[in-house]
């Protein structure tokens, strides 16, 4: 298999996002999108496609909802909403970076009927089981996975196994 267009454009993607500059890259109906809202975190969505020249992404939010993110990262009253692009955030990039591991569902014939079914409906955020990315990657893979989180595994688990080695914890 050749070259795709994320290959092609993947590598000035990531360096220019590095260096700050916020290339929109050209977008497709299943397209993970990352918007950037700290230092460690990041919000997802999937590309749905256009609305009257509108360009929507369904994500999980608890925007709108009166619960906030209570104790241990949770927040009982989330839901998946479909939002235009520059509602969601102005700085973006395309982050399909699970596609050789995970191949991608048919959008029109598995993701956007799930999508449309899930909008609305309660669900429960948890930071480290059922965030943004999880359910971005849910609905695009069929897989539910978080690299921000498992990057923050990553830091801790040495960390607490260190500790239980020493009989601190």
């Amino acid at each position: 298999m050749g070259p795709t267009r994320e290959d092609d454009n993947c590598w000035l993607q990531r360096a220019l996002w590095e260096l700050g500059v916020n290339a929109h890259p050209e977008l497709y109906p299943g397209d993970i999108i990352e918007f950037p809202r700290n230092k460690y975190f990041s919000h997802f969505g999937v590309y749905y496609g256009e609305r009257d020249g509108v360009p929507y992404v369904a994500h999980l939010t608890s925007r709108d909802s009166d619960s906030k993110l209570l104790l241990f990262g949770r927040a009982l009253k989330s839901t998946v909403k479909l939002d235009p692009l520059n509602v969601v955030g102005k700085k973006y990039k395309v982050r399909n970076d699970l596609d050789e591991k995970h191949p991608p569902r048919d959008f029109y014939s598995l993701v956007k009927p799930e999508i449309d079914e899930a909008i609305g409906k309660l669900v429960t955020y948890d930071i480290l089981f059922h965030n943004s990315e999880h359910q971005a990657t849910m609905f695009r893979y069929g897989v539910k996975k978080s690299e921000q989180i498992e990057k923050v595994y990553a830091k801790i688990v040495p960390t607490w196994k260190s500790l239980f080695e020493k009989k601190k914890m």
